[in-house]
């Protein structure tokens, strides 16, 4: 009887610690999803600014970047380098209510308006 007993005592203490583990995974699993269209939302905004062609003004904007059923806040700040010619686009996603940051890209775009056709 004893020996019935450590058997379910082992068998109760395996299960909870795979309950745990696949409790684990699911949680993982959504803040990944969450940190995917955190990337994608700072792709749209970086190739927005791209399609424009236009010189972006120095500073920070925020904006809102929805991606699916996820509220997202874009912050796109924008510095001047060493080279006049180019301007460093920084983006900074965040959830609309956290100030946890999800995505953040960094890229250096041309001055469009000086090239010549």
């Amino acid at each position: 009887m004893i020996e019935v007993l450590v058997a379910l005592a082992i068998i109760a203490i395996a299960l909870g610690a795979s309950l745990r583990a696949v409790g684990s995974l699911a949680s993982n699993s959504s803040r990944l999803h969450e940190r995917m269209l955190a990337g994608w939302s700072a792709d749209n905004a970086l190739t927005t600014i791209s399609l424009q062609h236009q010189w972006p003004e120095i500073g920070t904007s925020v904006v809102e970047c929805p991606q699916g059923d996820l509220a997202l806040v874009c912050a796109i700040t924008v510095r001047s380098t060493p080279n006049p010619l180019f301007r460093q686009i920084e983006v900074v996603v965040r959830r609309a209510n956290n100030d946890e940051v999800l995505a953040s890209i960094t890229t250096v775009i041309p001055n469009e308006t000086r090239r010549s056709l």
